[in-house]
């Protein structure tokens, strides 16, 4: 892949996963930016899903206070062009599965 193809692909990779948290129900900070803030306003509970993550093979981190204002912890994916539609896929199952696990979505 070229350059140009490499940014279309993490153009659509990231409007696809944002697309899919949002519509399962989680609160995105940020418009189209392959960074994707996934709020979740609780410190140990971003901790705790961040480890849940891990323990599925996807690696996140959770961030919460100092590192962003108190009460606005979150975690944060980074989406990359070499990710595959299957390894977003992954992300978005295990998002799913955890969030509705801890109430976080319906």
């Amino acid at each position: 892949m070229n350059g140009s193809e490499l940014v279309d692909k993490l153009h659509t990779s990231t409007r696809y996963f944002r697309s899919a948290l949002k519509g399962a129900g989680f609160t995105l900070r940020g418009d189209d930016h392959p960074i994707v803030p996934v709020m979740l306003g609780d410190a140990r509970l971003a901790a705790e899903f961040a480890d849940e993550m891990l323990e599925r093979g996807i690696y996140v981190i959770g961030f919460s206070y100092p590192v962003v204002p108190k009460g606005e912890a979150r975690i944060r994916v980074q989406i990359s062009a070499v990710h595959s539609h299957t390894d977003l896929d992954q992300c978005i199952s295990a998002f799913i599965d955890i969030g509705r696990k801890r109430g976080i979505i319906p």
